[in-house]
């Protein structure tokens, strides 16, 4: 069995391992394994298969593991302050339009005005934050708001 093939087995074996345990290391090696293997199909002799597969482990070692190291103990991205308000709830305190209304967000009232330019929301409904512009949300309802009730024919505006 040729030398570069052995190699090749070594980074399947390998890889399986760091599906098995995910501790990166092994995936490391694996691909140092592979590069190995690929010295020798290429023809390359064994000592030079094995200056690869040292100098790609401790490459991988060296440079990617501590890059994988600090990505993984980074934490959850927080966001705070206004950007923490987008996709939150409130209810409306005062009727809600294009330009102006108030609503309720996580116990603090603020100014809001409607992502719809043509809708109107009313006191209590339930709203979703889609941006923050400046000091004032910029809400949309949570549910379809009702149809206005139809006015009888004698008592709509738009007959004179």
């Amino acid at each position: 069995m040729p030398v570069w093939l052995i190699w090749i087995i070594l980074a399947a074996g390998l890889g399986v391992a760091e599906f098995l345990t995910l501790t990166f290391v092994l995936g490391l090696l694996a691909a140092a394994a592979l590069v190995a293997g690929v010295l020798g199909a290429i023809g390359l002799p064994v000592v030079v298969q094995i200056i690869g597969f040292a100098a790609a482990s401790a490459a991988g070692l060296i440079l990617v593991k501590p890059i994988m190291d600090r990505q993984l103990k980074r934490g959850p991205d927080v966001r705070s302050g206004t950007a923490a308000l987008v996709g939150r709830s409130g209810v409306v305190l005062q009727k809600v339009d294009a330009d102006s209304g108030r609503v309720k967000l996580q116990g603090e009232e603020w100014s809001a005005r409607s992502l719809d330019e043509d809708l109107v929301i009313p006191v209590g409904a339930h709203v979703d934050v889609m941006e923050i512009d400046g000091a004032t949300a910029v809400v949309y309802p949570r549910e379809a708001l009702p149809d206005p009730p139809e006015l009888p024919e004698r008592n709509r505006p738009d007959q004179d």
